[in-house]
C-alpha cells in the first residue's frame, strides 16, 4: 500500500490564499496520459490564474510522473496534488458508489479557490483556447460548457467532433430521458451559485452496473436548475473506450474515420 502524500508545484512566493480565476479539478489513478492532460493545461492561452487540484484516486502509476509532468509548468498554474492513503470509490474498497473516483470530484470541488470550476480526465486534454471561452461563456450566467472531438485510444488522433452525445440541452441521443448531456471535461461552472449540483459528482445513476453515470444526475441538476450558455467549439478532446456501452454506436457514426485515425502513427496531444 502506498503511504498518504501531497504536493505542490508553484513559483517561489505565489500566494495561495487569494482566490484563483479558474480551479480545474481531475481524479487520476496517474495514467501515462496525464502528462497530456497537464500539458494542455499549461497551454491553456489563458492569462487568469489556475489551480490544478490532482486527486488520486488509487496509484496505478508512478507518483514521480507528476513531478516531471509539471517541469513545463508556466508561472500562472499551481499543481496540488492528494492522496489520502486510500480510495473513496467501491471500485478500491470504498465506501461511495462512484467507481469513477468516489467522492474525490465532490471534496476537490469544496476544496478549490475558486469559484469557477472546470473539470478534466487523466486521458483527455484541451484545446489551448478551452478556459478563455469557457470563462467568457460563463459570464452572467451559471454554467457552461464546450463541444468534444472523440479521439481513437490507440493512435490518440482526433477521429471527428461528437455530433451525437455530448452536444448540450435538448440535443442528441440523451434527449430522452435526460434532457441531452454534456461530458464533464466539457463544464464549468461556479460553484457557489450551484453549490447544491456538487454532492451529485459521488451518486452514479440508479441501475447502472458499471457506476460510471454520476455526471448524468450533475447535467440534469444543472440543465434543470441553473442557467448556462455553450461556447459553439469543439474545445474537448475525448479518447474513446472500446469497453464503453456506446462504443458500437461511436463506431457506426465515426465509421471510416474511426478506422483511419487508428492507422496512423500515434502523437502526442495538441489542440
Amino acid at each position: 500500500m502506498t503511504a498518504p502524500f501531497s504536493g505542490c508545484s508553484a513559483h517561489s512566493g505565489v500566494d495561495l490564499q487569494a482566490p484563483f480565476d479558474v480551479a480545474i479539478v481531475m481524479p487520476t489513478v496517474l495514467r501515462p496520459t496525464i502528462v497530456d492532460a497537464l500539458a494542455s493545461i499549461f497551454a491553456q492561452r489563458f492569462e487568469g490564474r489556475i489551480q490544478v487540484l490532482v486527486g488520486i484516486d488509487a496509484v496505478r502509476g508512478d507518483p514521480a510522473l507528476l513531478a516531471r509532468a509539471c517541469e513545463g509548468r508556466p508561472a500562472n498554474v499551481v499543481v496540488q496534488a492528494f492522496y489520502p492513503g486510500y480510495s473513496t470509490s467501491v471500485r478500491h474498497g470504498g465506501p461511495h458508489p462512484a467507481r469513477d473516483g468516489g467522492a474525490l470530484r465532490v471534496v476537490l470541488s469544496y476544496l478549490a479557490n475558486s469559484r469557477r470550476l472546470a473539470f478534466l480526465d487523466d486521458d483527455n486534454w484541451w484545446h489551448p483556447d478551452h478556459l478563455a471561452s469557457m470563462v467568457a461563456a460563463l459570464e452572467g450566467h451559471d454554467w457552461a460548457w464546450a463541444l468534444r472531438w472523440f479521439v481513437h485510444p490507440h493512435s490518440r488522433r482526433p477521429v471527428c467532433v461528437d455530433e451525437w452525445e455530448s452536444v448540450g440541452p435538448g440535443k442528441g441521443c440523451f434527449t430522452t430521458p435526460n434532457g441531452g448531456w454534456v461530458d464533464p471535461n466539457g463544464l464549468m461552472f461556479d460553484k457557489l451559485a450551484c453549490e447544491p449540483v456538487l454532492r451529485w459528482w459521488a451518486i452514479p445513476l440508479p441501475g447502472d452496473e458499471k457506476a460510471m453515470s454520476a455526471d448524468r444526475h450533475v447535467f440534469h441538476m444543472l440543465n434543470t436548475h441553473y442557467r448556462g450558455r455553450g461556447t459553439g467549439s469543439a474545445t474537448v478532446y475525448y479518447q474513446v473506450d472500446e469497453s464503453d456501452g456506446m462504443h458500437t454506436c461511436r463506431r457506426q457514426w465515426m465509421g471510416e474515420r474511426y478506422l483511419h485515425a487508428g492507422r496512423a502513427e500515434p502523437v502526442a496531444a495538441a489542440g
